[in-house]
């Protein structure tokens, strides 16, 4: 007897760098229905891969990271290869995809509706997370990608509100409710928490992006280009680094730097020592790493001038993560990173 093949239920969760898109995601998994399976491909900028390591490892999730670029533009024939093999070893229940910061959405919107996924993904809303303060920023605001982020959104929620004005918020409401074709719906969020029914808000055919070509602006190329699987046992397949000696990976594309550190899992940190370096670097759009320090391991993170820090249950190696606004000393940052050492 034939057996009706179901579409995967999939969603994009876009956003600008640093809104808050992996504490969002972990916000819809720890809702995930009891029974179900899903995949989440996740898209980094930076080189050596943190924002998958703070997802939960636990059955009925599966976990596919690209580094390295964009998968709208650099990474863009992996996406094809990497969305064929989660659909095959998977088989989700739901497929949630999150773009690197700077991604543009269209080309990814495009692939999934693609003759080549038409029947085995049913692409559902895409959602827009938006930092309100973020509308005072020149360098945000004037940048294509952004607008075609919110243009491209069935649903767009107004993110961080804990620590943006009401006056922002209510300025960030008001401009996304003058935008045309309308949004699904808007909302507010702290921490990135909304309601997993909103995933399957149908999508509006109408919405069309107004900088299509936007991630073509700047060619892009990354020195080094990962495509990892780790489902559960988090592998990952990077050059050794050695005990006081990280391996140190650079990139650069769309107008920014990154640069990556992997470093040895016996390397030791003295936190504040290291905070103090990492927050007096100029010209960052963002910095993030995980930290082993004496009997702990901490998630740092930077965006612009503001950074902030938490214990995670992460156990491997250290590693840290910049993407600048240019290319920056790396063998300076990385003495004085390694001056911190224990």
């Amino acid at each position: 007897m034939n057996t009706l093949k179901r579409a995967i239920p999939t969603n994009i969760i876009t956003g600008f760098l640093g809104v808050g898109k992996t504490t969002t995601i972990n916000a819809l998994l720890a809702q995930k229905p009891a029974g179900e399976s899903w995949a989440v491909l996740v898209n980094e900028f930076g080189q050596v891969g943190i924002d998958q390591e703070m997802m939960p490892n636990e059955a009925g999730l599966h976990i596919k990271e690209l580094a390295g670029g964009c998968i709208c533009c650099s990474l863009g024939a992996s996406l094809g290869k990497t969305l064929h093999s989660l659909i095959e070893h998977a088989k989700p229940d739901r497929l949630i995809i999150e773009p690197t910061g700077i991604g543009h959405p269209e080309g990814i919107i495009d692939t999934l509706m693609g003759p080549a996924f038409k029947d085995d993904l049913d692409l559902r809303a895409t959602v827009c997370l938006l930092d309100p303060r973020s509308l005072e920023q020149e360098g945000v605001i004037h940048n294509e990608i952004f607008h075609d982020q919110l243009n491209l959104a069935d649903v767009v929620l107004i993110n961080k509100c804990d620590v943006a004005t009401e006056s922002q918020v209510e300025l960030a409401e008001t401009s996304l409710g003058n935008m045309f074709p309308p949004k699904q719906y808007i909302g507010r969020t702290t921490r990135g928490q909304f309601d997993i029914e909103l995933l399957d808000v149908v999508r509006n055919g109408q919405l069309k992006a107004q900088f299509p070509e936007a991630h073509h602006h700047h060619h892009t190329h990354h020195d080094h280009d990962h495509d990892h699987d780790h489902d559960h046992d988090h592998e990952h397949h990077h050059e050794e680094a050695q005990p006081g000696k990280p391996a140190r990976k650079e990139g650069h594309g769309s107008g920014l730097f990154s640069c990556g550190w992997l470093f040895h899992r016996d390397d030791l940190f003295d936190y504040w020592a290291l905070e103090s370096v990492l927050t007096a670097i100029e010209d960052v759009q963002r910095i993030k790493g995980v930290i082993r320090i004496d009997g702990a391991w901490v998630f740092f993170n930077r965006v612009g001038n503001e950074h902030d820090f938490d214990k995670v249950a992460y156990r491997r190696d250290s590693r840290i993560e910049i993407i600048s606004n240019k290319e920056l000393d790396w063998n300076d940052i990385e003495q004085s990173m390694l001056a911190c050492q224990l």
